[in-house]
């Protein structure tokens, strides 16, 4: 990157730092932060999704609905997550590809499962072998997002249904006994009240995705850990660099880039609090009714 990286054998001290951390690969961890928040930002909103449907279907009146409900939570809580960040990156990928293999190659007679291979056409692959590999790694994040928003949503789905049965149900009669709709009553007076409940839980489900994201690099994915073990690791004469194992170093950088993460993440959580709480009859509410009338 400096014209005075030029040759890494004349190099010592904060010349040697400059070029070493400017290296092209340290440019790619540098990157795989975008991984990790890129991670976040999506798994988030689709693990939501993922937590209505299982508390709709919890709550639901129809019984194989609130079955099905059950089942997802309760497998989902019942199962360690790393099964599941390895189960389902593999289930889906299979999955697309045996759909595209019935699609694309009807003439196939061979067996798809031949012992522990699982054989398709290579039209049916995912992606096409002849992609570009950066096609392949975001074919990989894509399958690692569902993996996440699967089982989080499925915690998420416990605690908003929690959420949903601590609104006062008083006001729910009183809504009806105006002749409110269901559909009005959850969008006005069920929904708007339940972020108070549910807040704290979704809070310490937040912080866990985020310290679940090191979980990118079981998956394949070179996320900061992946960059971390590899650059920090002993190097030998064969790069242009060596050094000795400074994997601790690299590690100390993640546990400060986490520990801020999750700091500014709980004073966000703390703010989106105070905010739902206001004239909601909970401490929260009181507390900041209070705040105001001082």
């Amino acid at each position: 990157m400096f014209e005075f990286c030029a040759d890494p054998k004349l190099l010592e001290g904060f010349s040697w730092t400059a070029c070493y951390l400017t290296t092209v690969k340290h440019q790619q961890m540098y990157w795989s932060v975008l991984t990790v928040l890129s991670l976040l930002a999506l798994v988030a909103p689709t693990a939501m999704i993922f937590g209505f449907i299982g508390a709709w279907l919890k709550r639901s009146s129809i019984l194989p609905f609130r079955f099905l409900g059950w089942v997802y939570t309760s497998t989902v809580r019942g199962v360690p997550e790393l099964i599941f960040f390895l189960f389902v990156p593999i289930a889906l990928d299979q999955l697309i590809e045996l759909i595209r293999h019935k699609i694309k190659c009807p003439e196939w007679i061979e067996p798809i499962y031949q012992g522990s291979d699982f054989v398709v056409c290579t039209a049916a692959k995912m992606p096409v072998g002849a992609s570009e590999p950066w096609v392949h790694d975001l074919w990989n994040f894509t399958l690692a997002v569902w993996a996440f928003s699967i089982v989080f949503g499925a915690f998420a789905a416990n605690v908003i249904d929690g959420a949903l049965k601590a609104v006062p149900k008083n006001q729910l009669e009183t809504a009806q006994a105006y002749g409110m709709s269901k559909r009005q009553i959850f969008l006005r007076i069920q929904l708007p009240q339940m972020w108070i409940y549910a807040l704290p839980g979704l809070s310490n489900l937040w912080q866990v995705l985020v310290k679940g994201t090191p979980l990118l690099f079981l998956l394949g994915i070179q996320d900061i850990v992946y960059w971390a073990k590899e650059l920090g690791g002993l190097k030998t004469g064969v790069y242009e660099y060596p050094h000795p194992d400074i994997r601790v170093w690299y590690f100390l950088a993640l546990l400060v880039f986490y520990l801020l993460l999750t700091w500014i993440s709980q004073v966000g959580f703390e703010q989106l609090t105070s905010r739902v709480s206001r004239g909601q009859a909970t401490m929260g509410g009181d507390a900041a009714l209070g705040g105001a009338r001082g």
